[in-house]
């Protein structure tokens, strides 16, 4: 299964979230995007489901010598989220990640007031949250995204992605009540190779889907 773009890839996972709603499943739902790709497939489910679209601040913490080497993540205010399979293989520290935790920490901060605008995050407690992402790589980061919103006294929490490694999938099962994924192919190396169209979302976009959304709702 490969998509056009993220927004073609969130209709299709539009779909079965439809029928659940449809089944009674998804009560009050709130759909929750993980910036910045997720955002536009969020949209799309938003209007499907006639739902409230909102972010989820989510930051990716990196190894001190290559940031992009994830070992660890943030997300809202809960506390950092480590593989800690990774940090031993790498010799790393909790403790000695504490920098990079405040600086991804600080951008996460900066990140919700851009996209929010000064708007309060959204009341959770007691409804459907719908988690979603463009694509699951390790899975790292939606972990603490769903711990994050998990704190938060929601009803139910629902995991959705288009496609996931398989490996991150079967790792994120048991931290939501659901996982929605649409494919999770045995030769997956990344999230970028299932799209036509995997052009980088930035933040002037994601700025003006949310604007859209909440004008249109």
């Amino acid at each position: 299964m490969r998509f056009h773009d993220r927004r073609e890839a969130g209709r299709r996972l539009a779909e079965p979230l439809r029928d659940l709603r449809l089944g009674g499943e998804l009560e009050h739902p709130l759909v929750l995007a993980l910036p910045r790709g997720g955002v536009l497939v969020g949209d799309e489910i938003a209007r499907v489901l006639h739902a409230p679209l909102d972010v989820l601040v989510a930051r990716k913490i990196g190894a001190p010598f290559n940031p992009e080497l994830g070992v660890g993540a943030i997300a809202g205010e809960g506390p950092p989220l480590f593989a800690e399979r990774s940090l031993a293989m790498l010799g790393l520290t909790v403790e000695g990640l504490a920098p990079q935790v405040e600086r991804e920490r600080a951008e996460l901060r900066r990140r919700e007031e851009l996209y929010r605008g000064g708007r309060p995050a959204p009341d959770v407690h007691g409804r459907t949250v719908i988690v979603v992402d463009d694509g699951l790589a390790t899975g790292v980061t939606a972990r603490a995204a769903l711990r994050a919103v998990r704190a938060l006294g929601p009803a139910r929490v629902v995991l959705a992605v288009p496609v996931s490694s398989p490996q991150a999938a079967t790792a994120l099962e048991p931290e939501a009540d659901r996982l929605v994924c649409l494919a999770r192919p045995p030769s997956f190396q990344g999230v970028g190779q299932w799209y036509a169209d995997f052009t980088q979302v930035d933040d002037d976009e994601v700025v003006s889907t949310l604007r859209a959304s909440a004008g249109a709702r």
